[in-house]
């Protein structure tokens, strides 16, 4: 049996996107399970969107999920190498030749404007889809002479077979058929000597010794075209799978412009995220362990990965879920671990000039079970950096009658409060109780509002010793 080789291959046009992740991800832990290579190509030919940084961005973030590459652009594999396809202008042109010698190509020389005056005649004779009319197919040896003679620009175009079926068995979806009735000629190098994608996936999967190819639903109609190329050249074509859509919480595929979803690695990382935790949720997008297991470490996932489990339905991407789970990693975050994830975030906010670090890793502590992510610290700790005040919500306990009673004493057992603990500061509040009467919410929403100012929060005793006693007995005084 052949080594399994997978290629994840991104245009360098912007940020590591969830989709484009998911894709690297299913390509990589189907290569790591069967003991395979996972390859990055950078497939560059779209000059005109490529964005400096582009290339650096989609391997940082790859890096950080630890999804990492066996060959890439950095790591080379002489037998591959180059991994830019920029940089493999020469080898696509050797079989735009052979192609062209075969009279499975052919130079058109038709300029942009007689391409679109031709599809709009077309759409004017009502059909449904419009095609290139193989005007240059048929030219004459003189008329190309001529061509030639006036150097002309010309772009290649694969003269699609009249009447063959292109049919494969995809790895998710089981039989899929084409006919090339339905393609038009395509162009596989354009005017200015770059190929077109679908030609040039071919040419690098085959010298790479792709054996599998995972990519999204959209590639679907893409397949054919290449499946051309392979049967023309006599190569063997890699074993595809094409993964369902991505859609949000409406079943609306997953747009960039879609604000209520973070949509790129970038994000998530600014935001506080952990990296396992991403990967673990982006696993479940279209695949199922096929037990209720939901967390998997990176190990265990490579080993339980089954490619028969990925899904045909598209897959939801839920907020509410991707915040438990990246919360069920911080919970488990040793101190060392969760204090450089939180801390940052609290110094970018506030003034910690006149705080240790005891205080600072004492207060985050005391959110570490309900954290959802990094950044999310710096609304819950607000209260211990910003002046006092009652949250709407806090305002009914705040005023009801029992607090009053409640602030009184509880004023008194502060100021009596020698050494300043969270031991001596419960008990105060039990001692309120005794004095009082008044036990339950009266008691510690009475208490947690006249303190903090809210209806929630850690720990009521230890966020009073964390605000200090002076500032205590001040709001208590108010």
């Amino acid at each position: 049996m052949k080594r399994v080789r997978v290629r994840y291959a991104p245009s360098p046009t912007g940020h590591l996107h969830i989709g484009n992740a998911r894709t690297a991800l299913f390509n990589y832990l189907f290569a790591k399970h069967h003991g395979g290579d996972f390859i990055l190509r950078i497939e560059d030919t779209d000059i005109e969107r490529n964005v400096e940084g582009g290339e650096e961005s989609q391997l940082e973030y790859l890096e950080w999920l630890n999804i990492m590459p066996d060959e890439a652009p950095h790591l080379p594999n002489p037998k591959y190498a180059p991994y830019r396809q920029m940089e493999r202008l020469d080898i696509y042109n050797v079989y735009v030749e052979e192609l062209l010698e075969a009279k499975h190509a052919y130079k058109c020389y038709c300029t942009s404007e007689e391409l679109e005056a031709d599809y709009e005649a077309q759409k004017a004779a009502g059909h449904p889809s419009t095609r290139y009319s193989r005007k240059c197919l048929h030219l004459s040896a003189d008329e190309i002479a001529a061509n030639e003679a006036a150097e002309k620009p010309f772009m290649v175009r694969l003269r699609v077979p009249d009447a063959e079926t292109y049919t494969f068995k995809d790895m998710i979806r089981g039989e899929v058929t084409f006919e090339s009735k339905d393609i038009g000629d395509w162009v596989i190098r354009k005017t200015n000597g770059i190929p077109t994608y679908n030609f040039a996936v071919v040419i690098d999967d085959h010298l790479m010794d792709i054996t599998h190819v995972f990519r999204g639903e959209e590639h679907l109609s893409n397949t054919p075209r290449q499946m051309m190329v392979f049967r023309m050249l006599d190569w063997e074509t890699p074993t595809f799978g094409h993964m369902t859509l991505i859609v949000n919480s409406e079943g609306k595929k997953l747009s960039k412009r879609d604000n209520s979803i973070m949509q790129f690695m970038s994000q998530y990382r600014e935001a506080g995220f952990l990296p396992d935790a991403m990967v673990n949720f982006m696993s479940l997008l279209g695949w199922s362990p096929g037990n209720e297991e939901e967390i998997f470490s990176h190990d265990r996932l490579i080993e339980i990965f089954d490619e028969n489990r990925l899904s045909k339905s598209p897959s939801m991407f839920d907020k509410d879920k991707l915040m438990w789970m990246n919360n069920r990693y911080i919970q488990v975050l040793s101190p060392e671990d969760y204090q450089a994830l939180v801390v940052p975030f609290v110094k970018a906010k506030y003034d910690t000039s006149n705080k240790t670090d005891e205080w600072i890793n004492l207060l985050i502590g005391l959110y570490q079970s309900q954290l959802q992510y990094g950044e999310e610290i710096v609304e819950l700790v607000k209260p211990f950096f910003e002046d006092f005040t009652v949250l709407e919500s806090a305002k009914e306990f705040y005023e009801a009658e029992t607090t009053e009673t409640v602030r009184l004493a509880l004023l008194n057992e502060i100021n009596a409060i020698e050494e300043w603990d969270a031991v001596n500061i419960k008990a105060a509040i039990k001692n309120v109780q005794k004095e009082t009467g008044i036990k339950g919410k009266p008691l510690f929403m009475g208490a947690r509002t006249l303190t903090t100012g809210s209806d929630h929060g850690p720990d009521l005793a230890n966020a009073i010793l964390l605000v200090g006693k002076d500032e205590i007995i001040n709001r208590l005084n108010r």
